[in-house]
């Protein structure tokens, strides 16, 4: 897994390994990766990373947000409560020393402490479980979410758009579905 754009481009971030420890993490792959920011910042969306601040939930190696942060985001707030991912997300960060433009939160996504509102989400919670609209629903409740942002949901069927938000586009990547929903204002 690497960084695939930006400042940051060819970075290869801290591997998540094999056997029980990869077991319950599903990272992003770079294909998806790169498909997903093209997407991005192809303009359909206006200017949706540089100067932003993103919100990474289920955050596994940090990978998505890394990538937000190397393309020209503001800041990234980690949301991961697994213990061998957040020491992921500390490496990968420490690796690309970007200390100082993010947090690393401890909580499980759908029992957020009150945040600062943030213009892009990226939400990739474990398929299957039925944790997405959850989570959105704890996230805007807990003021993460800003009038207008931006959300990129991964998961592995598209998605149909929870209550106060608007869906934009929805495309497949091989087992992977993205929804890209507009937080309603």
């Amino acid at each position: 897994m690497r960084i695939v754009a930006g400042t940051h481009r060819g970075t290869v971030l801290a591997d998540v390994g094999a056997g029980d420890t990869a077991a319950h993490l599903r990272p992003t792959t770079d294909r998806v990766r790169e498909s997903l920011f093209n997407v991005l910042q192809g303009g359909r969306f206006g200017d949706s990373i540089n100067g932003v601040t993103v919100l990474d939930l289920f955050a596994g190696t940090g990978a998505l947000g890394l990538e937000a942060l190397s393309r020209g985001a503001s800041h990234v707030t980690f949301v991961e409560n697994g213990r061998v991912a957040q020491k992921l997300i500390r490496a990968n960060i420490a690796k690309l020393r970007r200390q100082a433009d993010t947090k690393l939160i401890s909580a499980d996504a759908m029992q957020l402490p009150a945040g600062t509102a943030c213009g892009l989400v990226f939400l990739d919670p474990p398929y299957g479980h039925a944790l997405g609209a959850k989570a959105l629903a704890s996230a805007k409740a807990a003021g993460w979410i800003a009038p207008g942002a931006l959300i990129v949901w991964e998961e592995n069927t598209a998605q149909i758009a929870p209550p106060g938000f608007s869906t934009r586009d929805q495309r497949r990547y091989g087992d992977s579905w993205v929804t890209f929903l507009e937080a309603n204002q």
